[in-house]
């Protein structure tokens, strides 16, 4: 994982409306194989750089939000460029926009942020050669196992609010 204090990477869509600086290293970066997300991206996989949503800085117009359905059901919203519709990250519902995950592949030098881990392996393409040394799982894994301590602990200080942000969708 890179430093997270001498971090900067920018990004955005291929029409350049929608740019964002992220300014910190991500928290981690999955590189999800699930079924989900090879029909969302329409690739193999899905590379994402999950990182506080106020760590990250739009420079450009605002994205659109789309909301979209997920495999947990809960749905998330995608950000989308309106005039390229790129999507650029995803606000999942359990952490809302407390936390964006960054479509790598959206950075102006995507090589920055090579995956920390191969997440739901089980059902990635039988062609994918997953590389050695980086952890790869059935399924989803457990954070505290493959989390760096710098980035458990900046999830400690985020907690609360997402604590608060669950507590305010689900109301009285």
């Amino acid at each position: 994982m890179v430093n997270a204090n001498a971090f900067h990477a920018e990004g955005g869509c291929d029409c350049r409306t929608v740019r964002y600086r992220m300014e910190t290293a991500p928290l981690f970066v999955h590189c999800c194989h699930c079924r989900w997300c090879q029909r969302e991206s329409g690739a193999s996989f899905a590379l994402n750089a999950l990182i506080e949503g106020d760590r990250v800085t739009e420079l450009g117009e605002p994205p659109d939000l789309v909301n979209m359905p997920s495999e947990s059901g809960s749905g998330q919203l995608i950000a989308r460029c309106p005039n390229c519709k790129v999507a650029v990250w995803s606000n999942y519902s359990g952490a809302g926009p407390l936390v964006k995950f960054i479509r790598v592949g959206t950075l102006d030098n995507p090589d920055l942020l090579p995956p920390d881990i191969h997440i739901f392996t089980a059902s990635k393409q039988p062609w994918v050669v997953l590389p050695e040394g980086t952890p790869a799982v059935a399924e989803y894994y457990e954070r505290e196992h493959h989390w760096p301590r710098e980035s458990l602990a900046r999830r400690q200080v985020l907690l609360p609010f997402i604590n608060a942000y669950q507590a305010a969708k689900s109301g009285p």
